[in-house]
């Protein structure tokens, strides 16, 4: 890092020392963390701490979390949204410092747990049991996940659009519970993503000076 780059930041984990080789925002080409007591924020040094939001930003973001969340048998890791860059180390750590109360709640209430995005679709004006699928989605997928979150419809092809969060250790279940449901529902477009950062299950609002 030098004088005149800022930090920015992809997540919070528990104390510990990464320095990954990865492309990060703005072109960073590598990723490490930040330390403030029992917190470490996985940061890159880029030249501003308002980056573009472009899809390859995004992308880049988005990819640094999933290698941080399975790095080397998993990390736990609460994701930052985009864009949160700060001026310079002494700044991330008043905020690590502040927020420290509500980071390691959150870390201890999404331990050992994933983000899974499940999508349900159907051709344009086809018939089905919507209800009926509803309810096989929720009798397969409720009991395998801790919490669930219910998406915009954002099309009248969606019929199903949640996120769930998992724990590692039923993600099998999980995946084998997608392919029984695929081949139940042959009329049905699926679209399952994941594992991703749990992003629809922390709400931390960061209002520190940056």
């Amino acid at each position: 890092m030098t004088d005149d780059d800022s930090l920015y930041v992809y997540g919070v984990i528990e104390n510990e020392d990464l320095d990954l080789e990865i492309e990060g925002v703005n072109g960073a080409d590598h990723a490490y963390t930040v330390d403030y007591q029992s917190l470490s924020a996985v940061v890159s040094d880029i030249d501003t701490v308002e980056p573009e939001r472009s899809d390859e930003n995004v992308k880049n973001h988005d990819e640094v979390l999933q290698t941080v969340l399975e790095y080397d048998g998993g990390r736990t890791i609460v994701p930052m949204s985009f864009g949160m860059g700060f001026k310079d180390k002494r700044t991330l750590k008043n905020l690590l410092r502040n927020a420290r109360p509500v980071f390691t709640r959150t870390l201890r209430e999404i331990d050992g747990m994933v983000e899974l995005g499940l999508k349900v679709l159907t051709e344009d004006d086809a018939s089905f049991d919507r209800e009926g699928v509803v309810a096989d989605v929720e009798g397969r997928f409720d009991p395998i996940s801790v919490n669930m979150v219910e998406n915009e419809l954002f099309s009248d092809r969606l019929v199903i659009n949640r996120s769930y969060l998992v724990e590692r250790a039923d993600r099998e279940a999980f995946n084998e519970a997608v392919s029984e449901f695929e081949d139940t529902h042959e009329e049905l477009l699926v679209q399952y993503t994941g594992p991703w950062a749990p992003y629809n299950f922390v709400d931390i609002e960061i209002s520190a000076q940056r």
